[in-house]
Formats: structure tokens, C-alpha cells, sequence
């Protein structure tokens, strides 16, 4: 029996992988960051612990007071919540104001290095789920259509140059125009915003994930609730890397995409300059 601690951010990620940890018979411990995480985590973990978003010293405390030395992050933790009215600790204020940009890698890579220098160690947060990862190709009945090809290679590299200075993981394409970026408002709003430009015209969402080659933390993630916001906004077709992008509750968010008469595929992701 393997036996590590879960960090529970938002979304289904977390539920999911505690789900599968069970199936395979894994103790785990969940930490549940209370602004983020589903109280449908306490039934699914062995045990159970609830932190604010500003206390590191307490999650340290946690984790070691159930002598975990392997943890896995897993659930969005919404970045402007960092901007927000939530009281930091002393561990994590000093953090915040020793770096020099306050981006994923860098805010999530440090809680990374302090966590590393107490004996705990990041794992990859898809272990549990690798079958959710997309695979390469067309996954939906509706393949995209010749001018959503043509959206797509253009947001790819749009998609992937931003990627590199961590900004954010998708961009909506319409006209052959990149119309919007996303930043710390999340996917489903910078779709909503992009609605608000085209005038109806058709949306292409292009998501990637080949910032970073380690899949610690932070992995592109897609699921039925994002196909409701591209059927919302007039989006028709979604492109994501293949074996960097999780696709939860697969089969429904398949079904719903199809239903909807959204394509989905699957790509290599682009060669990285790292």
C-alpha cells in the first residue's frame, strides 16, 4: 500500500484522483485549502485536514505531523486569490516578498523548494489519472473543420509562446485573429470576454502545456464544465496537447462536446526552447 498526502485545490482533479487512490488501495491524506477545495474530499481520503489558502506553516505542520514525505497537487488553486484579502502566514508572506514575479512557477515552485527543504517532496500530480490525458488525434465525432485547422496552427504558437513566460494556458482565435489571452481570470472567463468581441463569429479555444516539462503542478485541464462555457460563447472546436492536458470525466465531457457539435483534438505538443 503506497501512503502520501493530497494538496486539494478546486475542481474535479482532486475528487478524481482520491477516487482512483482508493480503487488501487493508497492511504491518503488530504489537505483541503478551504477557499478551493469540495467538502467531498473527507469521504474519499483516509483523513482529512482543512487550511486557508495563506497558511504554509500549517500545511508544513500537517505533513509532517502524518509523516508524509510525498505529496501530490492536485485542483486549481485560483491565482488572484493571491491578490486578495486572504492573510499570508510569516512562511508565506516571507516567500511573496522575495520574488521577483509573482507567476505559477515562480509562487508554486517556491511552496515547492520550502516544502523540499522540510523532507516533502512534489510528485506528479497526473500519476493517478494518466488515463484522462489526452491523446493525439481527433477525439470527438466532428473533426475540425479546414478554417478551425487553420485557428488552431495559428494558436498553438501564439498559445505556446505565451506559455513560456507563464502567463497563461489558453487563447480564443476567431477570424484568424487572436482575440483574446488568458491571464488570471481563468478559461471560461477570457472566453466570455472574447464573446464580448467577435460579434458572434465562431470561437477556436486552444489550450496548451508545454511550458514546463515536469507535471508537478498546474496541468491544463479540461472538462465538461468547459465545454458549457464554449457552447455559452459560440466556441466550436478545442485544441489541447496530447499527454499534457487532462481531459476529466472524459466520457462525459465527450458526449457533451458531441452533443453540442464541438470537435476536440489532440496534438504533439510543440518542441519546447527550454
Amino acid at each position: 500500500m503506497t501512503r502520501y498526502g493530497l494538496i486539494a485545490g478546486s475542481g474535479r482533479f482532486p475528487i478524481l484522483a482520491l477516487e482512483a487512490a482508493r480503487k488501487l488501495g493508497h492511504e491518503v491524506v488530504a489537505v483541503g485549502i478551504q477557499e478551493e477545495a469540495s467538502p467531498e474530499i473527507e469521504a474519499l481520503a483516509t483523513r482529512c485536514h482543512w487550511i486557508s489558502l495563506g497558511e504554509l506553516s500549517r500545511l508544513i505542520e500537517i505533513l509532517k505531523q502524518e509523516s508524509l514525505t510525498e505529496v501530490v497537487m492536485a485542483g486549481q488553486v485560483k491565482h488572484v486569490n493571491i491578490f486578495s484579502a486572504i492573510r499570508p502566514d510569516w512562511r508565506l508572506l516571507k516567500l511573496l516578498t522575495s520574488l521577483k514575479r509573482k507567476n505559477t512557477d515562480a509562487l508554486i515552485g517556491g511552496v515547492a523548494k520550502i516544502l523540499a527543504d522540510e523532507g516533502i517532496h512534489l510528485a506528479d500530480s497526473t500519476g493517478l489519472l494518466k488515463p484522462l490525458l489526452a491523446t493525439a488525434g481527433v477525439l470527438t465525432r466532428r473533426k475540425p473543420t479546414q478554417e478551425e485547422e487553420s485557428e488552431i496552427e495559428y494558436g498553438r504558437r501564439i498559445a505556446h509562446a505565451l506559455a513560456g513566460f507563464d502567463i497563461g494556458q489558453s487563447v480564443a482565435i476567431s477570424s484568424r485573429a487572436c482575440v483574446a489571452v488568458e491571464a488570471m481570470e481563468g478559461t471560461d472567463a477570457m472566453l466570455r470576454r472574447a464573446a464580448g468581441l467577435v460579434n458572434g463569429s465562431p470561437i477556436t479555444l486552444v489550450k496548451a502545456g508545454t511550458r514546463r516539462k515536469h507535471m508537478l503542478f498546474d496541468v491544463p485541464v479540461a472538462g465538461p464544465a468547459t465545454i458549457s462555457a464554449m457552447k455559452e460563447t459560440g466556441a466550436t472546436a478545442l485544441a489541447v496537447d496530447a499527454g499534457r492536458t487532462l481531459l476529466l470525466d472524459r466520457e462525459q465531457m465527450l458526449a457533451k462536446a458531441d452533443a453540442a457539435r464541438i470537435a476536440i483534438a489532440g496534438y504533439e505538443p510543440l518542441e519546447s526552447h527550454e
